[in-house]
This record gives C-alpha cells, structure tokens and sequence, in this order.
C-alpha cells in the first residue's frame, strides 16, 4: 500500500510538471512531447512519465499519435474562445436557474466553501503554478453547482466544456480573483435564495465577463540574456 501510495505522488508530481510546461509553453504548441527527454528532464522512470501524459491527454493537452508518440496540442484560437463562451452561455445559465430549485444544502455549503478557498488565494502570475488552484477551484465552483442542476446530461457537457478551457492555455488578467470571486458569490447568493430567474441571470453576466478577461493576450517578450525582467 505504502508503494503504491508513493507511486501515486509521483505520477502526481510528473503530471503536475508536464502540465507546468505545457501551459507555460515551455513544451511549444504543436512540439513532440518526448518521454525519454522528460524521463531525464525529470529525473524519474519512463513509467510515470507515461501515465501523466495518459492524464494529459484525457485533459486534450496532448494527443497521441499512432505510431509516432505524444505531441502538445495546438492552441485554439480566439473564434474557438468565442464559441466555447456560447456554448457556456447557453448551458450554465440554465444549469443556474435548475440548481437554485434543487440543489441540497450540502451542496449549497460546498459552493460556499470553494467561494471562501477562492478569496483565500494570492493575487495571479503569469505562471501555471501562479494560478493553477484558483483555476482549479473556479472549474469545481462551476462544476459543482452544474451538479446541483439535477440534469447528469447537463452537468457532463458542462464539464466537457470546462476540459477545453485547458486547450486554450489560458492564464488570469491582473485583478480577476477579486472580480471573479464578487461574481460568483452573486450566483450563490441567487441559489441560496433559491431565484432561479436571479441565478441564471447572475451566471450570464460572470460567463460574459469571464470572456472579456480571458481574450488571449500577446505573449510577454523574453528578458535579454543576463538582464532582469521588470516587475
């Protein structure tokens, strides 16, 4: 038990180290992914090395190819931003105004307490590591209260809409936690009033200001060798 515990946080570890690079761009869009080179990189087996990218893949961050490995998927662009936010704003509004007639109060406090770890996190970097929690907790928020709904249909096309978020490697504008938070504590005070009209309509407007703040951004340009970035 103990071995198969500390194989777990490996994996665990890897995973969470690909995923790093990937997100980061460190491993470029569209590049081979080498097991062998982030065995070494990594300093560990080929094993778990394999079986995070079997999670990565699940997640669309990479895409397996007969024959010829792993490679890093390309990026979306930003039509495919615009379609994915359509498609959230034809299902979560909905998913909203079915939780606020449904959802149990244990679910009720759980949306409460991911709102409460979200106002808990630093202010967002560039970084994945920067902002990987709170983006974690964002997609539990909003997968949680789809849950809620009472629809299972409903609730995995919202997942399945959250998992592509993950393609368009997005990061967080400067100032999105406190907005996102405030927007999210509107949808949970229109549930716990159990307003349907009130929390989908609250849903609407954080999905659509959600897309406003998540238009790709050009990339930073790299520090000259031997200079220190600004801050």
């Amino acid at each position: 038990m103990a071995d198969g515990t500390r194989q777990d946080a490996l994996t665990d570890r890897v995973y969470e180290g690909v995923k790093a690079m990937i997100m980061d761009h460190e491993i470029a869009p569209g590049a081979r992914v080498s097991i062998e080179g982030l065995a070494r990189q990594l300093d560990v087996s080929a094993t778990p090395v394999r079986e995070a990218l079997a999670r990565l893949e699940s997640e669309r961050l990479v895409v397996k190819r007969p024959n010829a490995g792993y490679r890093a998927t390309d990026l979306l662009d930003p039509d495919a931003l615009l379609d994915l936010f359509e498609m959230r704003l034809l299902l979560e509004p909905r998913a909203a105004s079915l939780a606020a007639e449904n959802a149990s109060d244990d679910e009720l406090g759980r949306l409460r307490a991911i709102v409460e770890e979200m106002r808990r996190q630093p202010d967002l970097g560039e970084k994945y590591s920067d902002y990987r929690r709170f983006a974690a907790l964002d997609q539990e928020f909003h997968d949680v209260l789809a849950q809620a709904a009472g629809r299972p249909l409903l609730a995995d096309a919202v997942n399945r809409l959250h998992a592509h978020l993950h393609m368009l490697r997005l990061n967080s504008a400067p100032g999105s936690v406190e907005a996102t938070v405030a927007e999210h504590e509107h949808v949970l005070d229109a549930l716990v009033q159990r307003n349907p009209e009130k929390a989908a309509e609250a849903m609407a407007t954080h999905l659509r200001s959600s897309r406003v703040r998540h238009r790709p951004q050009p990339p930073t340009p790299r520090p000259a060798r031997g200079r220190t970035a600004p801050r």
